[in-house]
């Protein structure tokens, strides 16, 4: 089992980790998964994904990040870092002008600015800063990284025609959107050495209209085998299309969890069956897996090599070694415990706006359950989602300015 990564959102107004992150991270690290990757490190103090992200550009807060990275080790599992370009998906609250590969708006409650196009001296500039922040986390200690090219992220945003509509080498055909990713895989393998181990994480699919597809990350697989890649993560859909969120709504309750529900219990199960195939390093599935019964199964038919769980971790941070101890068949998330049915503000098919609102009322619960651990406090399932979501903006808001006049 892997705890797949999670936005924690409790860095210091400097952006630095904290004591919050070396808690939060030893009580997961007390669970029992193998390894524990970070949520989103930034690589650029202008672009973040939301505000309490960690930067690492420099080796000024190269203590803070030995301490985190020492915390695990006790426990014997591994502490790997997920590091990330937001690219368009930077919010007006941090800045209101981010850069993408193009200069397509993400169109979502008004949150985001429009971007500007990437220079060419900026993506040089992202290659190198990308290979800076691994080589600092390396030093410090972390035992991994993870480079995050999903969801709708910069690097998810060079792979889709649907945010890459460039004409020079980074755009047009398939070999010239995967061209940032692949050179910076490289750029950081070069900055680590051959040991140190790198993760991808890659969309199955965007799962949008004339986005990146299978077929497509069945290619970019293809090349990245070509580069020491030692963990290729599994996941899809961006932040117009949560496919994640979807689904769980879809499943609702999942207490007296039938066959068929554990059959499909993992999301991206049947596309990662594919990409195994033509892989030449481990995947990683992350999404839905609830019951160890599914999760057997998906290991024992080799569509997977690694289990990877995330929302969780934030309610029993103990679930691995207790169905590792056989006393845990089955987890359950918010989604069963609260039974939501349609969600918090209406059916989600209902409008996008709707949609939107029932992702960030849920991502909204999770943070303050990620904030409870990091403070030493056990999670609260009963705490009341739409409370949850304001309290989410409101602490949000409040870091952007204390950031911004630090």
């Amino acid at each position: 089992m892997i705890k797949a990564a999670m936005t924690e959102g409790i860095a210091n107004k400097h952006d630095q980790a904290t004591e919050s992150h070396r808690q939060l991270y030893k009580t997961w690290a007390q669970g029992g998964a193998a390894v524990l990757i970070t949520g989103n490190i930034m690589i650029d103090r202008r672009y973040l994904e939301r505000a309490g992200n960690v930067v690492v550009e420099s080796e000024d807060s190269l203590g803070e990040l030995s301490l985190w990275a020492k915390t695990v080790e006790s426990e014997g599992c591994q502490l790997w870092a997920q590091i990330s370009h937001p690219g368009r998906q930077c919010p007006r609250l941090v800045n209101t002008k981010p850069l993408s590969a193009s200069d397509i708006q993400l169109k979502l409650a008004s949150n985001f600015a429009k971007p500007r196009a990437a220079s060419l001296e900026d993506i040089n500039d992202i290659i190198q800063r990308f290979a800076t922040t691994a080589a600092i986390l390396q030093k410090s200690g972390f035992h991994g990284v993870q480079i995050h090219s999903a969801h709708g992220y910069l690097l998810s945003q060079f792979l889709s025609p649907v945010t890459n509509q460039r004409t020079d080498d980074y755009g047009g055909s398939l070999e010239n959107r995967a061209r940032l990713l692949l050179d910076v895989v490289r750029a950081v393998r070069a900055a680590v050495g051959k040991e140190f181990p790198i993760s991808v994480k890659l969309n199955s699919s965007d799962f949008q209209k004339g986005g990146f597809t299978l077929e497509e990350s069945k290619q970019v697989v293809l090349w990245l085998n070509e580069l020491n890649v030692d963990l290729l993560e599994i996941s899809g859909g961006t932040y117009e299309q949560l496919e994640f969120f979807k689904k769980s709504f879809e499943q609702g309750d999942s207490s007296g969890m039938r066959k068929s529900t554990i059959k499909r219990e993992a999301f991206f199960l049947e596309y990662a069956r594919e990409i195994q195939a033509i892989a030449q390093m481990p995947i990683m599935v992350t999404g839905g897996f609830r019951s160890v019964e599914g999760m057997e199964n998906a290991l024992q038919s080799g569509d997977t090599d690694a289990i990877g769980l995330a929302r969780p971790f934030c309610i029993d941070p103990k679930f691995p070694k207790k169905m590792m101890n056989g006393e845990l068949k089955e987890i359950s998330d918010m989604d069963s415990q609260l039974k939501l049915g349609d969600g918090f503000w209406g059916p989600t098919s209902r409008s996008k706006s709707i949609q939107a609102l029932n992702n960030q009322t849920q991502a909204g619960w999770y943070y303050h359950q990620i904030e409870l651990l990091a403070k030493g406090k056990p999670s609260d399932s009963d705490f009341f989602p739409r409370k949850a979501l304001f309290s989410h903006l409101r602490k949000d808001f409040t870091r952007a300015l204390k950031r911004k006049f630090a």
